[in-house]
């Protein structure tokens, strides 16, 4: 059984409802990209019709559905059927990679996040908004516990995912004063070299 994240109209119907603070974070992700943009795990395209204008972007996710979906909110752009894993465009290609809420679901992150430094183009941007690991002894526990039913429900959502070491030991270089962090929800911003 596919997780909410892969049934296209119960993951937009459960965004309207509990998604409306993540708008603002959104905004603020897209808000930086530039030049020829990558928006990894676009799902049904809720970060597309955030994309400032003179952006060139192609739009991945690896479910069908999904881009069905995003198809219906930007029928501009072109959509590709791929995973992190294995990105099939060549090396520097993009100027901005765009991520939200990916990295928890990605198989095998850290391959997934040597293919994004693959296909940016050296000085470009690595642009995240992701749910990490708590911090607090509580909260981590708390995340430990639920993790493999949230994951089966969630199609591969792993709650308690450190993403931000992850980017960090990808060799990315982090831009400490981009970073915002609320809770567990970080919007992160690293530079490929």
């Amino acid at each position: 059984m596919p997780g909410i994240e892969q049934i296209p109209w119960l993951y937009d119907a459960l965004m309207r409802v509990s998604g409306r603070g993540l708008r603002r974070w959104r905004a603020r992700l897209n808000a930086g990209a530039r030049g020829r943009v990558l928006e990894l795990g676009c799902g049904t395209g809720k970060n597309l019709e955030l994309l400032p204008p003179g952006c060139r972007a192609v739009a991945v996710d690896p479910w069908l559905p999904s881009l069905w979906r995003a198809r219906d909110r930007a029928p501009h752009l072109p959509l590709v059927c791929a995973r992190a894993e294995a990105l099939p465009f060549k090396d520097g290609a993009f100027d901005t990679v765009l991520t939200a809420l990916v990295f928890c679901s990605v198989e095998a992150p850290d391959a997934g996040l040597a293919e994004v430094k693959r296909v940016l183009a050296p000085g470009g941007a690595l642009r995240l908004l992701e749910h990490v690991r708590s911090r607090h002894r509580l909260g981590a526990w708390m995340q430990d516990r639920i993790q493999p039913a949230w994951t089966w429900l969630n199609g591969g959502c792993r709650p308690n995912r450190d993403t931000e070491a992850a980017v960090i030991r990808a060799g990315f270089r982090m831009d400490a004063a981009a970073r915002r962090a609320q809770g567990v929800l970080r919007l992160l911003v690293g530079w490929r070299e």
